[in-house]
């Protein structure tokens, strides 16, 4: 069992009498998910293994995409997806942050805020490239939305390959190893757009003292995979990992994190009720689509992903790579025998 989960099971109650007000419907509706993952109450599997003829029953998973027991098969499918697209080019990474300001906004109205990051974001990264007239971009975005000390912290990171496809020339446009776009620039059309769409917006007002300088991040991170390793690492598990959860008194939780500062690792100790809302308040508006695909690497262009990744290996390869095999089937290794186990049924209580 989850330690985090385990601590909301104990101080479910009193949590909701100290911080009712701030739960939102997603955040109940996450706590009873996590509450129920591999308990009765979420159901059970039955296993067979035709080889000794073994059965097994196994409490299901609520596969919620916040829950810390959940999601590691989502999250490597996804890292096996993303790197069939992979290209052999060098990659960026940009960091969009929204400035601590706004951040009020992603408590209130998490959803319309998170959209408008997206469109406004792609948008801007769209708006550069075509100023170059090289032809069009291909990115990931993955909305992140806590600091390394779990506090309130949106922003995105978005993989971006090094180069240009023309497609009325059907040419790849090669772009420099250590230059994509200049992040100051980057910065100043982020905010006016940001500010722009966020004033229009029916939900959503403009707080005060909102800053003039903001941060974007734009940096050459080699051939791309171990940016998608790291982004992987915080999709589809809890924001938490139980592992860096080191103490658990009768009213304090300690947990650990890495100081980007000075690179290593200090501890944080709150109350038992704080640190669960902490952790909580980054659960995510259902329906929201934390990872989008833009331009040549989006779902729907998977014809034009090959044409391009053909027309790469041509130029720097003699033979091309290797595809990588996903599998989707639910499969388990037989304790007796370590053959494939087959699922043959889900009993779920009444």
């Amino acid at each position: 069992m989850s330690e985090f989960i385990e601590l909301l099971r104990v101080n479910k109650d009193e949590l909701e009498r100290q911080y009712g007000a701030q739960i939102s419907n997603d955040i109940r509706n996450a706590i009873s998910a996590m509450l129920r993952c591999k308990t009765e109450q979420q159901g059970r599997s039955q296993w067979f293994c035709a080889h000794c003829h073994h059965d097994d029953r196994l409490p299901l998973s609520c596969g919620h995409r916040h829950c810390p027991q959940c999601q590691h098969r989502t999250t490597s499918d996804w890292l096996l997806r993303q790197k069939q697209k992979l290209l052999p080019t060098h990659y960026f990474m940009t960091t969009f942050t929204l400035p601590y300001q706004l951040r009020i906004l992603a408590r209130k109205q998490p959803k319309a805020l998170y959209q408008l990051m997206f469109s406004v974001a792609s948008g801007v990264l769209k708006s550069f490239a075509q100023r170059q007239q090289k032809g069009a971009l291909g990115f990931t975005a993955v909305l992140h939305t806590h600091s390394r000390q779990r506090n309130l912290h949106p922003h995105l990171h978005i993989i971006i390959a090094g180069g240009r496809y023309d497609s009325s020339k059907q040419v790849w446009h090669k772009s420099n190893k250590q230059y994509l776009f200049n992040a100051f620039a980057l910065a100043k059309i982020w905010r006016a757009r940001l500010l722009a769409a966020i004033n229009q917006h029916p939900l959503l007002w403009l707080p005060q003292n909102i800053p003039k300088q903001w941060v974007v991040d734009c940096r050459c991170v080699g051939y791309g995979e171990p940016a998608l390793e790291y982004l992987s690492r915080y999709l589809y598990r809890g924001v938490l990992p139980d592992n860096d959860i080191i103490n658990i008194e009768e009213n304090s939780v300690t947990f650990r994190y890495l100081d980007s500062s000075t690179n290593t690792k200090k501890t944080r100790t709150l109350p038992t009720l704080e640190f669960l809302m902490l952790i909580l308040q980054h659960v995510l508006p259902t329906g929201l689509q934390r990872v989008r695909d833009y331009g040549f690497l989006r779902g729907q262009a998977k014809a034009l992903r090959v044409r391009i990744q053909l027309l790469l290996l041509n130029v720097f390869y003699q033979t091309p790579q290797a595809t990588v095999t996903i599998k989707t089937k639910a499969i388990r290794t037989c304790p007796c025998c370590q053959h494939d186990m087959a699922c043959v049924g889900i009993s779920r209580p009444r």
